[in-house]
C-alpha cells in the first residue's frame, strides 16, 4: 500500500470511527491499515483508542506495552509506575498468561536495573523497592493461579527470583526469607497445576539447602500430604484439559468443560472462575478476528460467569468489579446491563448508581439499534421502579414513573425496528400495571389499540387487544374487532379464531356463535388455499435457484481448475463433463461418424432414485426440549407417509429432520411452519437447501476438521460420510446445517485450497444430479495397467489416458526410490471411457509395451482360504460399538492409533471387523493401553482369529464377506503385449458351505501357529 492510498484508507476509517466509535470491526480495521502502512505511531494511537472503548486482549496490550517500553528510557520510578499501571489495566480486561508473564519479567528486570544503577528505593513501602516488587509479583501471579496448565509460566519466574534473592541475602535477613520462601512453596503445592513434580522437587532441594537435616524427612512427608489433594484435583481435570487442547481451545470445548464443572455437587468456585476467565478471553480473541458466533459465545460466557458468582455467595464488591469489566467487554448486550442493574439493586446501591448504569447502556449505539438488547434494559429499569413504587406510601401517582419508563420503552423499540418486539414484552408489562396497580384500564386498552396499528399482522397483539377489551367489559367492541381481524393476513390466524370461539362461548348468543363459526370456516378455506399456493411456488423457486447456483459454481470450477482431481459422488455439471469428453482420438472418431448414424437428441428425465433424501426431507427447528418422535409424527401425519424422524437435542432446544416417502409431501409439510408443539412455536423449512456436498479435501481431513471448518457458518445438524468398504480413496461427505442460510453462507468455501492442488468443492446437494453409481461397480471405470517402465510417472499415464475421456485419478505403487513398481490403476469419470481406453493395450510407453485391462474388483481370489489365512494376523474385532455407527467415522478414530486398511461394521451385534495395514499395526491396536472412547462407548479389541474368520459357526449372522474383506484384485492379469478381455467371475454371496469352511479353518490352524499377545509384544519390541 503506497503512502497516498494508506492516508486515504486511514482517513476513511477514522471518519467512520468518529461516527460509530463502538464498532469493534472499525477499530480492528484502524489497526490493520496503520500496520500495513508501517505508520508505527498511528498503530500505537489505534491500540490506545481500542483500549479506551473496549476491553482488549493481549493481541492489543502486548504490542502496545512493547511500543511503550521500547520507546522510553524508563529510568525513573514515576515512568516505571506508569508502565506498571498499564500492565494492571490490561490484566483487568482479560486473563492472559502471556501478559502476566511479561509483567513479571518487566518487574524483575527493572528491579535488577535499579539495583545496578544504585537507585533502588530503600524504603520497603516505596514503589519498586524489593518488598514492593515482591508484593506486585505476588499479585500478578495470583491472577493466573487457577490456570492449571499454564500458571507455572508465571509462578516459576517468581520462584526463581525469590530463590536468587535468598541465595544472595545477608545472614541477618536470611531466616525471614527462608520462612517466606517455605510458605510460598507450600502454598504452591496446594494449588492444582501441571508441573507438580517439579514444584515438589524444588521444595525438596530447598529443604535440603535451608532446613536442618533431621527435619528433611518429616517436612517432605508433610508436604506430600499437603499436595495430594491438589494433585488429585488436577488429575480429575487432566483429560478435560487435554480434550480442550485437542479441540484447538474451541469455544464449544470451553462450554463443555464449564458444563462439566458446574454439574458437580459442589463446584469449585476458584476453578470455575478461572475457567470462565479463560473462555471469555478466547471468545474475545475470536471476536476481534471477526469469527462468526464469537460475539454470542462471549456474551453467553459472561452471563454464565456472573450468574455463577451470584449463586456462589461471592462478595458483592467482587461481583461489582466483574460487572464493571463485563460492561467494557460486551457493552452491546442488553441482558448483561439488565443483570448489572439487578445486582446493584440487590447489593443496596444508591438509586443514582442504577440510573447511571441505565443511562450508560442507553447511550450505547448498538443497544439502541437492537430490539433484543433494548427490551431487557427497559424491563430491568421498570422492575426497579416498580419495587421502588411498591415501597412508597400508596398514592395515585406512585406508579407514574414506572409507566413513563414503559411508555418510553415501547416507543423506542418501535422506532428501532419496524418489526418491533414480536413478543410484546413491554406492552404486556404496561397492561398489567394499568389493570392491576394503577387502576387505569382505559390506558391499557388504548395502548393495545395503538399496538395493533404497529403490529398489524401479529396474532398476539390482536388477541391481547381483545383480551383487554373483555377485561374492561367492552364486549361489543371486542366482537367487532374479532370480525374485522378474522380475515386479515396474520402470522397465526388459528390463535385468533380460537380466541373468538372462546369469547362467544362465554359472552355470545347462539346466533353470534354460528356467525362466528361461519366466518372462521370461510377464513380457514382462504388461508389454506393461499398457503398451499405460496409454499408450492416457494418450493419450486428454491429448486430453480439452487440448480442455477450449483451449475454456475460448477462451471466456474471446471473452467478455472480443469486439472483438479475431484472424488465426486454426484454429477454437478453434466455439460462440463460432456465437454471434457471431446478430446484427442475420440474427437477424431466423432468427426468421421456418418450423419445418418447420429441419434436424435432428446431431453432426458432425471434418473429415479431409490431414496430421495434431500428432496423428501424438511427440518423442524426451534423445538422445545423433550420433543418426542410421536409429537412430530402427529404434527406431520396429514402431509404424507413418513419414512424417518431424527431428533437431535441442542443446548436450549431441539431440532429434527422429518423424511417422507414421497417428495410431494414436502409442500404440505411446509405449511406447518409456525405451528406449536407443547405450546412453543416451531420453524419448518426445506431440508435439501440445508445440505452441502463437499469433496476434494485432503486425505487427512476427518469429521472433526470438517465440523471445525463449517461450524463457523452455523449449527451443524449432521455430517454423513461414505463407506470405504469398496474404495479406500473416497473423499466426500454431506454437511447438513440446521438452516438454509448457514448452508448458503458456507458456499464461500467453494474453491478454497486447504492444501496446494486441492481446491475444495462445496455445492448444494441435489440428489437428482447424483450419478446412479455405488462403489460396488467402481471397477467398470477403473483400468489395471501393467508392464510399466520404472521411469513412468503419474503425469505420463494421465496424459495418455485423458485422450479417451476425463480421468478421475491415477494410483501408482512406487518403490523406495520413488520409481514405479511396474503397474498402476487408472480411474475414469465414466465407465464408457474406460472401455474405450482398452484400445491402449500394447501401447508403447517409455520404450515398454504396456498391458491394459479392466480392474475386476469383485472377483474373489483363487484361493479364499489362503486369503483368510493372510488376513488372520492383521484383522481385529472391535466390540461395544454405539448403535448406528458409521464405518468411516470409526475408521477415522482408529487411524489415530494405527493404519487401517478398511472397516466393516456388523450392525446387529454392534461390532466391527477392522483390517489393518499389516500385522504390526494390528498388534499396535491390540496393545493400545489407553481406553478408546467412540461416541461415548469404550471400545474393546480382540484378535480376529483364523477360526472365527473362516468358520461359519459364528455367534451371530455373518457379514456379507464372511468376516473378511475381499480386496480389489483382478482374477487374472494380462501379460504385456497381449490383448485382454474382461472375464466374468461367479461370486457366491452366501459364502462356502459350513463343512468346507470348517475344513479350511482346521487346515489353516494346523499349518500355522496362532499368534498371541506375547508374540505381538516380541514382534513390536524386536
Amino acid at each position: 500500500m503506497d503512502e497516498e492510498a494508506a492516508l486515504i484508507a486511514l482517513d476513511n476509517t477514522l471518519t467512520k470511527l468518529g461516527q460509530n466509535p463502538h464498532d469493534l470491526t472499525l477499530h480492528a480495521e484502524h489497526i490493520r491499515v496503520a500496520r500495513e502502512a508501517e505508520m508505527h505511531e498511528q498503530v500505537v494511537a489505534a491500540l490506545e483508542m481500542l483500549t479506551s472503548f473496549f476491553a482488549a486482549g493481549d493481541y492489543a496490550w502486548l504490542p502496545l506495552l512493547s511500543a511503550r517500553t521500547s520507546t522510553e528510557q524508563l529510568e525513573t520510578v514515576e515512568e516505571l509506575q506508569e508502565i506498571h499501571a498499564l500492565f494492571e489495566k490490561g490484566e483487568r480486561d482479560y486473563l492472559s498468561i502471556e501478559l502476566l508473564q511479561k509483567h513479571v519479567e518487566f518487574l524483575i528486570d527493572r528491579h535488577a536495573r535499579l539495583a545496578e544503577l544504585g537507585t533502588k528505593p530503600e524504603d520497603p513501602n516505596s514503589p519498586f523497592s524489593t518488598q514492593w516488587i515482591r508484593t506486585a509479583i505476588a499479585e500478578a501471579v495470583s491472577k493466573g493461579t487457577g490456570h492449571f496448565t499454564e500458571s507455572h509460566r508465571v509462578w516459576d519466574l517468581w520462584r526463581d527470583w525469590e530463590l536468587d534473592i535468598l541465595s544472595e541475602a545477608p545472614p541477618n535477613v536470611k531466616p525471614q526469607l527462608v520462612e517466606d520462601v517455605d510458605a510460598m512453596l507450600l502454598s504452591r503445592l496446594q494449588q492444582p497445576h501441571s508441573n507438580h513434580d517439579e514444584t515438589f522437587s524444588t521444595y525438596s532441594t530447598f529443604t535440603t539447602n535451608y532446613k536442618p537435616p533431621d527435619e528433611y524427612e518429616p517436612l517432605l512427608v508433610q508436604a506430600s500430604k499437603l499436595r495430594s489433594k491438589a494433585v488429585k484435583a488436577f488429575e480429575r481435570r487432566e483429560k478435560r484439559e487435554h480434550a480442550l487442547a485437542q479441540s484447538g481451545f474451541s469455544l464449544e470445548g470451553y462450554a463443555y468443560y464449564i458444563f462439566g464443572e458446574r454439574r458437580a455437587k459442589q463446584p469449585d468456585a476458584p476453578v470455575l472462575a478461572t475457567l470462565y476467565e479463560r473462555a471469555i478471553a478466547e471468545a474475545d480473541k475470536r471476536r476481534f478476528a471477526n469469527e462468526p458466533n464469537a460475539e454470542e459465545a462471549l456474551r453467553s460466557f459472561w452471563h454464565g460467569y456472573v450468574d455463577f458468582l451470584r449463586t456462589s455467595s461471592v462478595s458483592e464488591d467482587v461481583q461489582t468489579q466483574i460487572y464493571e469489566r463485563g460492561a467494557r467487554s460486551i457493552p452491546g448486550s442488553g441482558e448483561f446491563w439488565a443483570r448489572y442493574m439487578r445486582h446493584l439493586e440487590r447489593s443496596g446501591q444508591d438509586p443514582t448508581a442504577i440510573e447511571a448504569v441505565y443511562t450508560t447502556a442507553m447511550a450505547f449505539g448498538p443497544v439502541k439499534a437492537d430490539v433484543e438488547q433494548l427490551v431487557p434494559v427497559f424491563l430491568a429499569r421498570a422492575g426497579f421502579e416498580k419495587r421502588q413504587a411498591d415501597a412508597r406510601e400508596e398514592s395515585d401517582e406512585q406508579y407514574l414513573p414506572l409507566m413513563q419508563i414503559l411508555f418510553d420503552g415501547m416507543r423506542t423499540v418501535r422506532k428501532a425496528s419496524k418489526a418491533g418486539d414480536p413478543r410484546l414484552r413491554l406492552e404486556k408489562y404496561f397492561s398489567q400495571v394499568c389493570f392491576n396497580l394503577a387502576n387505569l384500564p382505559e390506558n391499557a386498552v388504548e395502548e393495545w389499540k395503538d399496538a395493533t396499528k404497529h403490529y398489524k399482522n401479529s396474532y398476539l397483539a390482536w388477541t391481547l387487544y381483545t383480551d383487554a377489551l373483555v377485561r374492561n367489559h367492552n364486549y361489543d367492541q371486542a366482537r367487532s374487532v374479532f370480525k374485522d381481524v378474522s380475515l386479515k393476513n396474520l402470522d397465526w390466524p388459528e390463535a385468533v379464531w380460537d380466541a373468538w370461539v372462546s369469547f362467544e362461548q362465554v359472552y355470545g348468543s347462539a346466533e353470534q356463535m354460528d356467525e362466528c363459526l361461519d366466518r372462521i370456516e370461510r377464513a380457514r378455506n382462504q388461508v389454506t388455499a393461499k398457503r398451499a399456493k405460496e409454499e408450492k411456488a416457494a418450493y419450486e423457486a428454491m429448486q430453480v435457484i439452487a440448480d442455477a447456483e450449483q451449475q454456475a459454481a460448477a462451471s466456474v470450477a471446471s473452467t478455472t481448475r480443469q486439472s483438479a482431481q475431484e472424488d465426486v459422488a454426484m454429477d454437478v455439471d453434466a455439460t462440463a463433463a460432456g465437454a471434457g469428453e471431446s478430446k484427442g482420438k475420440r474427437k477424431a472418431e466423432d468427426d468421421v461418424e456418418p450423419e445418418g448414424h447420429k441419434k436424435a437428441r432428446v431431453e432426458q428425465k432425471p434418473i429415479p432414485l431409490k431414496r430421495d433424501r434431500e428432496n423428501c426431507t424438511v427440518i423442524a427447528a426451534e423445538l422445545p426440549t423433550g420433543t418426542t418422535e410421536d409429537d412430530l409424527t402427529t404434527l406431520f401425519k396429514d402431509c404424507g407417509k413418513i419414512r424417518e424422524v431424527k431428533i437431535t437435542e441442542l443446548q436450549n432446544s431441539a431440532i429434527a429432520t422429518v423424511e417422507f416417502i414421497e417428495r410431494d409431501s414436502v409442500p404440505a409439510a411446509l405449511t406447518k411452519d409456525k405451528k406449536r408443539i407443547q405450546g412453543q412455536e416451531i420453524a419448518v423449512h426445506l431440508g435439501w437447501r440445508s445440505t452441502l456436498y463437499v469433496t476434494n479435501f485432503p486425505e487427512k481431513t476427518d469429521d472433526e476438521s470438517i465440523r471445525s471448518l463449517f461450524g463457523k457458518y452455523g449449527t451443524i445438524f449432521d455430517v454423513r460420510w461414505p463407506s470405504k468398504k469398496f474404495k479406500s480413496t473416497r473423499r466426500f461427505c454431506y454437511v447438513q446445517f440446521t438452516s438454509p442460510s448457514a448452508a448458503n453462507a458456507a458456499l464461500e468455501l467453494h474453491g478454497r485450497e486447504l492444501e496446494d492442488g486441492h481446491p475444495l468443492s462445496v455445492l448444494i446437494s441435489n440428489p437428482e444430479r447424483k450419478k446412479e453409481r455405488t462403489d460396488a461397480d467402481a471397477n467398470d471405470r477403473e483400468l489395471y495397467v501393467a508392464g510399466l517402465s520404472k521411469f513412468t510417472t503419474q503425469k505420463d499415464l494421465q496424459g495418455l489416458f485423458s485422450t479417451y475421456g476425463p480421468v478421475k485419478g491415477v494410483r501408482m505403487t512406487l518403490d523406495d526410490r520413488g520409481q514405479s513398481k511396474g503397474f498402476a490403476f487408472v480411474e475414469f469419470e465414466h465407465a464408457k471411457d474406460a472401455v474405450s481406453a482398452l484400445a491402449a493395450n500394447n501401447h508403447v510407453l517409455k520404450n515398454r509395451r504396456i498391458a491394459v485391462t479392466l480392474a475386476d474388483t469383485h472377483n474373489k481370489p483363487p484361493n479364499p482360504n489362503s486369503r483368510k489365512a493372510k488376513l488372520s494376523g492383521k484383522s481385529v474385532r472391535v466390540r461395544n460399538l454405539p448403535v448406528n455407527t458409521q464405518e468411516p467415522l470409526l475408521q477415522q478414530a482408529l487411524e489415530k492409533i494405527a493404519t487401517v486398511h478398511r472397516v466393516e461394521v456388523v450392525p446387529d451385534k454392534n461390532e466391527a471387523i477392522v483390517e489393518l495395514e499389516n500385522v504390526a499395526a494390528a498388534g499396535k491396536l491390540l496393545l493400545h493401553s489407553d481406553p478408546v472412547v467412540f461416541n461415548g462407548n469404550t471400545l474393546t479389541f480382540s484378535e480376529e482369529s483364523l477360526e472365527s474368520a473362516g468358520s461359519s459357526k459364528s455367534s451371530g449372522p455373518p457379514v456379507a464377506t464372511g468376516g473378511l474383506f475381499v480386496p480389489r484384485s483382478a482374477a487374472s492379469r494380462p501379460r504385456a503385449g497381449l490383448g485382454s478381455k474382461k472375464s466374468v467371475a461367479v461370486v457366491n454371496q452366501s459364502g462356502a458351505p459350513a463343512s468346507t469352511s470348517g475344513a479350511a479353518s482346521s487346515s489353516n490352524a494346523r499349518s500355522g501357529e496362532k499368534k498371541g499377545q506375547d508374540d505381538f509384544r516380541k514382534m513390536l519390541g524386536g
